[in-house]
């Protein structure tokens, strides 16, 4: 039996926090070629992760918030913000899911959040995200004004 618990949360969020990224997973999968990917994923406010989809293999991906607030944001085409949800389970939003080739990013809105994040397999760091030419590469310095427009846009800022 895999168990999740306060102290494991705690330990990953930790790593999270003193990470460069801001950001840290463990995988519950136990080889990359798995046919379902299981992590937690947690995430401090600031961690930038690129608009991307998953396409050619499709993947559906669905996150789950254990802790926190975690903002799940969907784009069209063009970059323009087409859906989002402020996962938090004090407000009643537990999860969502998003389709394969949909553009989306994941947006820590508080410090300490971990969300349980399921994906289609197998990894495969070559073709498994297709990242959005019309958003900052992460490690861009304009990726951090980039992230906040984001959050200006929906009124969290």
């Amino acid at each position: 039996m895999i168990k999740i618990d306060n102290t494991f949360i705690e330990t990953i969020s930790q790593k999270a926090k003193s990470s460069p990224r801001l950001r840290m997973n463990y995988n519950y999968h136990p080889q990359l070629n798995d046919l379902l990917q299981r992590m937690l994923n947690a995430m401090e406010p600031g961690t930038y992760i690129q608009p991307h989809k998953h396409e050619d293999p499709d993947k559906t991906e669905v996150f789950f918030c254990l802790r926190g607030s975690i903002l799940v944001v969907e784009f069209d085409d063009k970059g323009e913000i087409i859906d989002h949800i402020a996962l938090n389970t004090n407000t009643g939003n537990y999860a969502c899911e998003i389709p394969p080739r949909t553009w989306h990013t994941v947006i820590s809105l508080e410090a300490g959040s971990v969300a349980y994040e399921i994906k289609n397999g197998p990894y495969n760091p070559i073709d498994d995200k297709n990242f959005a030419g019309w958003a900052p590469k992460e490690g861009n310095p304009a990726s951090i004004d980039y992230l906040n427009s984001i959050l200006v846009k929906l009124g969290l800022a």
